[in-house]
Order: structure tokens, then sequence, then C-alpha cells
């Protein structure tokens, strides 16, 4: 009752509503730093957890795209795709923040600045995930993917992973 009394009393401004405000938005806010790490290991396609060099794991998630689920057609495909370019080696998470589930979501950086989700997105293993992206690149190498028939574009009727998830 003190903490909802304290809160809907503080004044805008002060120390005690800034204090409040970041305990409440740090754990699915904005991530400051981009994360560095090497992945120890890949769930799937579009998920892997990294080792950072304070030894902290963090689990991964790309932003703005999504690939086909463990189970569903390509999904294999698209989780060996991510092991081949990333694992074991050490990337680079920017522009990232935590989603509703307290995985870091961001673009993933390795090599000589190769990006993972446009890697995906160019040979087919990914859909570009216009609900929470909308950069027009991404949307061109989903296009250009689809039209030379690469990965799951093969397929003449390939279920996206939202609509997999759902059934």
């Amino acid at each position: 009752m003190d903490a909802i009394y304290t809160f809907r009393n503080c004044l805008p401004g002060s120390n005690l509503c800034w204090l409040l405000l970041l305990a409440v938005a740090l754990p699915i806010g904005v991530l400051a730093q981009p994360i560095s790490g090497r992945v120890i290991a890949v769930a799937d396609g579009d998920t892997f957890t990294l080792l950072t060099a304070g030894q902290q794991q963090v689990k991964v998630r790309l932003h703005g795209i999504d690939c086909p689920e463990k189970k569903q057609p390509y999904g294999a495909a698209a989780k060996a795709f991510t092991s081949r370019a990333i694992f074991g080696k050490t990337v680079q998470v920017k522009g990232a923040k935590k989603d509703r589930f307290g995985r870091v979501l961001g673009t993933v950086y390795y090599g000589a600045g190769l990006c993972l989700n446009e890697d995906l997105l160019a040979a087919g293993c990914a859909w570009h995930f216009k609900k929470y992206d909308r950069q027009a690149a991404w949307a061109a190498l989903e296009q250009q993917a689809r039209a030379g028939k690469k990965g799951l574009w093969q397929d003449a009727h390939p279920i996206a992973p939202w609509q997999w998830r759902g059934r």
C-alpha cells in the first residue's frame, strides 16, 4: 500500500518518480550499448545464446525477421544456416532491446561487417517480419529470395511462422 501511495503522490520530475520509472522500464526497455559475445548455442534460425566477456549468458532474438519453426519445413535449414554463420564466433548485437520474454532483440553483425538478419533474408531462410520492421531494403531482400526461389521460397505455398505457431 505504501508503494502505491508513494507512486500516486510523487511529483513529476522528482527523483523517486524517475527511480520508479527506471525500475519498471529497464527490464523491457532499450539497452544503452551494443552487446558483444561468443555464440555458445543456436536454438533455431532466429534465436541463439551468446556469452559476454563478463561470462553472462544472453538469449538473443533477431529483430525484423522470422525464421521457420524447428518442426516446420525449412526450420532445420534456417537453424543450420545460423549455426554455420555464427556458432562459436564473436558477434555484436545492435539496436538491442528486450522483448516480453526477456530475450534481447537486435540486429546481429559478425565476420567482416556481415549482417545475419540480412543474410537469412537473402538466403530464403526467413520472412521479413513487417509487423515489427519497415526497412525497405529488408523487404527487397525477401522479394529477391522469393523471385530466385531460394530456400523456403522453393515451396509452392510456404507457411509463415506466425501462422504455423497459431495452428
